[in-house]
């Protein structure tokens, strides 16, 4: 229904691991309201670059809730006709955040080898932002001001919104492009594997991939667990821009939750089709997708793939699973009684693929915040196992490499509370943090994908669904490059 776009943010939140730092104009004002807030736990860390009598905060997903608790609407009833996001918190909060929950089960010195440096999370505050509502055809300029440190008096404040809003409305109608987009037509069968010459290289050997598979399989015999989802990420070069990327990706992949996401020390590029948290009213949703086949070449096609889907014992067994496991990361912060599936095993269609979905719901318990219900659903079952703590215990025993933003959640939280955070599946993360110059260098992009492993996963079917779900990512990199080649010979 709607894209946003925004930047400078006001404040950023970045974490890794037991560091968290905190910038940006508002940074001196969310750290003097900690200050008169301070966290108690024994067990806290440091804010990075803080005087040790600074407040400590043992986890971000806390300290976002804190901050949020001090930054409200001053009427709910102003904002009403506002779009569903109009301005707030934007980021992403990588696979290892759990560990935040879980320090004593999953302690940050468990986890995998850290080969890329990337943040466990980033978020930022957005006050000024652009909407553009696809289906009413309208674009919302919006600006929100700080009446209590923002400006001596209301009017002063309501004249300092004026002008912010005023700049993002020149941004659009001065009719010169800050970064010009060039356009090619290119003939390319987006359904197909990527084509590249150089073939991606993975952080795992065929063998090793098989190992993985062995040893999650004697953990299950052992019933340390039902399910574990291990990845391997693989790695390909390309020189063309990341927002390239993002705009093939939109035609390869076309997906409910499509990112272009610039962040510390990465680019988050993907085209999610899965909600990991939604909080809207105080209702928490959480929507497994699990269960795979492409779609037909006709209506024919299209319907029996969908009945060969829906008898397919090994994939309703896996989502099954998953639907259970969404219910008790619900249940953690639901009212009880108000946990129900509302949907249950029914044939989402996309693009190119069409996936089994159910949708289970809760009511928030009365004192918890949507960050609350992040924290104990992130991250997804479909890219950790169950339950969900042992599986990830066996995943830090055989992934070679930390998996980053990979897994875990991105999206956005509301001035009003309100949460849309989508899974980080399907994406491509583009690391920055060694990058010298963006004209000379190939960008790095590296394209992650899991199976989830049962007892009767055939090692090679498994192996062969990471390589279709990554080469289906190197798709987007193709119609990029092959956009590229056509503009340059155009010039």
């Amino acid at each position: 229904r709607s894209s946003l776009v925004g930047a400078h943010p006001i404040l950023e939140i970045v974490a890794d691991g037991d560091s968290i730092q905190i910038t940006g104009p508002a940074a001196d004002a969310v750290t003097a309201t900690m200050a008169r807030f301070p966290e108690a736990a024994e067990d806290s860390i440091e804010i990075a670059g803080q005087a040790p009598d600074r407040p400590r905060i043992s986890d971000p997903w806390v300290l976002m809730r804190r901050v949020s608790e001090h930054c409200f609407v001053v009427d709910d009833n102003d904002a009403a006709d506002l779009p569903p996001f109009s301005g707030g918190w934007v980021g992403y909060g990588g696979y290892d955040t759990v560990r935040y929950a879980e320090p004593k089960k999953l302690p940050f010195s468990a986890a995998p080898h850290d080969d890329r440096h990337i943040p466990d999370l980033h978020f930022g505050f957005y006050s000024s932002v652009f909407v553009f509502d696809h289906f009413a055809k309208v674009v919302y300029a919006i600006a929100w001001v700080d009446v209590v440190t923002g400006a001596p008096t209301p009017e002063a404040a309501y004249d300092r919104g004026l002008q912010q809003v005023g700049t993002l409305v020149k941004l659009i109608t001065e009719k010169r492009l800050k970064s010009p987009l060039s356009t090619a037509q290119v003939l390319i069968d987006t359904s197909r594997s990527s084509s590249s010459a150089k073939k991606p290289k993975s952080n795992m050997t065929k063998e090793e991939f098989f190992k993985a598979i062995d040893t999650c399989k004697w953990h299950i015999t052992e019933g340390n667990t039902f399910q574990v989802v291990i990845s391997q990420r693989f790695e390909r070069t390309s020189p063309v821009h990341p927002f390239e990327v993002y705009r093939a990706l939109r035609i390869v992949n076309p997906s409910p939750y499509m990112c272009y996401m610039q962040t510390e020390k990465c680019i988050i590029v993907a085209s999610s089709p899965e909600i990991l948290c939604k909080v809207e009213d105080g209702v928490v949703t959480n929507r497994p997708l699990a269960g795979t086949r492409h779609r037909g070449k006709n209506k024919e096609e299209d319907l029996a793939l969908e009945k060969e889907l829906l008898a397919d014992d090994k994939d309703c067994a896996e989502h099954r699973m998953l639907v259970d496991l969404g219910r008790n990361d619900v249940g953690r912060i639901a009212e009880y009684g108000t946990v129900v599936p509302t949907r249950i095993m029914e044939v989402e269609r996309y693009s190119h693929v069409m996936h089994i979905s159910s949708t289970v719901i809760g009511t928030l318990r009365k004192g918890l915040k949507s960050w609350d219900a992040l924290r104990a659903t992130l991250p997804a079952g479909t890219v950790s196992g169950a339950p969900k703590i042992r599986a990830m215990q066996v995943i830090d025993d055989i992934e070679p490499n930390k998996r980053g933003p990979y897994g875990g959640g991105m999206g956005v939280v509301g001035m009003n509370g309100n949460m849309n955070i989508a899974l980080a599946l399907r994406t491509i993360v583009v690391p920055t943090a060694e990058r010298q110059n963006d004209k000379e260098e190939d960008w790095v992009y590296h394209l992650q994908a899991g199976a989830g492993i049962v007892a009767d996963s055939v090692a090679e079917a498994e192996y062969q669904e990471t390589v279709n779900k990554s080469n289906a990512l190197g798709r987007a990199v193709d119609l990029a490059e092959a956009s590229a080649k056509q503009k340059e010979g155009q010039e």
